[in-house]
């Protein structure tokens, strides 16, 4: 990907010699904004597909090439954040599972795995600023993320079970990263999706703030809190807590991938999609 040089800046102010905009973009697609603040060294990965950030193919192949581009640029840290006010990210794109071409379902499976493994292995220092809804993947996301700070009246969790789908292995290891196990379970079984408050309460965010702008400041914060220790040090007692559930996942991709294509493409679990994607629709036309 080509790294865009130039500088941002408000050209309604008049702004001092020397006193540009620090804020540059590296990467911009379709689907993604990935912003520098060069005075910080922050990255900021905004997920800009329209509604509501879908993981489809290109939205997952486009974050984890925004995460290289973070990681091969030396940034100090990496936001992770939505362009709605509304949705962080609705998670996985039903129209990749439901009636689903084969080689392009086997795509988009290989590309979740690569952009969690990207993202829960990344060397940087990573926080979500949760501005909206997170069910599912949008959950996963933040989980995999080291940090997390939420806005008021939003609802985060991993619902599953709720559509026929059974987390893999790998998604839970995400939440029991973050979650006592016996809460962990109770959710993923339950399908649970926490509200602030209580996702504050139980530990799977660390902060509640009312803007978004207060939630960028607040990962900002925890990324600054690392300023003083040695990068290399950092990430490398990171990856070692990690390393276990990304060598598990890295040593049985190919299996996961077919247990996936087994449990997505089964009757059942293919009438349960389809039933919710009708109460979807049902529900937008009122």
């Amino acid at each position: 990907m080509n790294i865009i040089r130039s500088v941002r800046f408000n050209a309604s102010k008049t702004i001092p010699k020397n006193c540009w905009s620090v804020v540059r973009s590296l990467s911009s697609t379709a689907n993604t904004i990935l912003e520098v603040n060069d005075k910080t060294g922050i990255a900021t990965l905004t997920l800009n597909r329209s509604p509501v950030n879908s993981l489809n193919l290109e939205l997952l192949t486009d974050i984890r090439n925004s995460i290289k581009d973070a990681e091969s640029n030396k940034c100090k840290g990496l936001i992770l954040t939505s362009s709605s006010n509304k949705v962080f990210s609705a998670g996985l794109d039903f129209m990749e599972m439901y009636q689903p071409n084969e080689e392009r379902l086997k795509s988009f499976w290989t590309a979740l795995q690569s952009t969690w493994m990207t993202l829960y292995g990344s060397k940087l220092p990573t926080a979500a600023a949760i501005n909206g809804h997170a069910p599912a993947g949008g959950c996963l996301l933040a989980t995999s993320c080291e940090y997390r700070v939420m806005l008021p009246n939003f609802t985060i969790g991993l619902n599953e079970t709720l559509v026929g789908i059974v987390a893999p292995s790998w998604f839970m290891d995400s939440y029991l990263n973050v979650l006592p196990r016996r809460v962990a379970e109770l959710a993923l079984t339950q399908g649970k999706m926490f509200t602030t408050a209580e996702a504050q309460q139980v530990g799977l965010i660390d902060d509640v703030v009312n803007t978004k702008e207060e939630a960028i400041a607040k990962c900002e914060e925890f990324i600054g809190s690392f300023n003083k220790v040695n990068p290399y040090a950092r990430a490398l007692t990171k990856q070692q807590f990690r390393v276990k559930e990304l060598q598990e996942l890295e040593q049985h991709r190919e299996q996961d991938l077919q247990t996936f294509l087994a449990v997505v493409t089964k009757p059942s679990t293919q009438a349960a999609m389809g039933a919710y994607l009708e109460k979807l629709k049902n529900k937008s036309k009122k």
